[in-house]
């Protein structure tokens, strides 16, 4: 929620605001304390989202799943089709995956995008990892490539003005004609 800062006068949390204001709208997170303070739980393979991906594939968004790297369809997606490709194993570090995991996870994410090219069509993809939180991971715990198909027109007014992001595919429709389409 985004509020205008106090001014002179003003009271917040019952106290008087003294001062010139800056000018700055605030975007209040007080959730991302968790983050800022090292309290993430998926940090811990306990509470962390891709260690606990249910056996349930279709029930999981997992897409397919190799020897030691799965895809799964991100839960909040940019677009419609949008995987993470993961290893299996709980590492926060693009530099501590071994040699095959590191050949596997770049093999799924070819994989992936012959697939999402095959099932929507997209004008191109960004592929890309947010290493650690101060980047953007939003589970730096555990190292995940995001693969983001992208179309033109694909970003418009919406996110930028009402904050809202249209996807216009279910998830469960998208996870299945992934599935569907991934070579065994």
């Amino acid at each position: 929620m985004i509020n205008a800062p106090p001014t002179l006068g003003d009271k917040v949390g019952g106290v008087e605001q003294i001062g010139e204001p800056d000018g700055l709208d605030r975007l209040w997170t007080p959730w991302r304390m968790a983050y800022v303070q090292g309290g993430d739980p998926s940090n811990e393979p306990a509470g962390c989202p891709f260690c606990a991906a249910p056996s349930d594939d279709a029930y999981g968004l997992v897409v397919a799943r190799g020897e030691r790297i799965y895809a799964v369809l991100n839960r909040f997606p940019y677009n419609p089709g949008h995987l993470l490709i993961c290893p299996y194993r709980h590492v926060a570090d693009y530099t501590d995956i071994d040699p095959a995991e590191t050949a596997e996870l770049a093999a799924f994410t070819q994989i992936a995008m012959r697939v999402i090219r095959k099932v929507s069509a997209p004008h191109g993809f960004n592929i890309g990892i947010n290493q650690g939180g101060v980047a953007g991971a939003g589970v730096a715990g555990h190292l995940h490539q995001h693969v983001v198909p992208r179309w033109g027109g694909d970003a418009n007014f919406m996110p930028v003005v009402a904050r809202t992001k249209a996807v216009p595919q279910l998830l469960t429709d998208t996870r299945d004609l992934l599935a569907a389409a991934w070579p065994d």
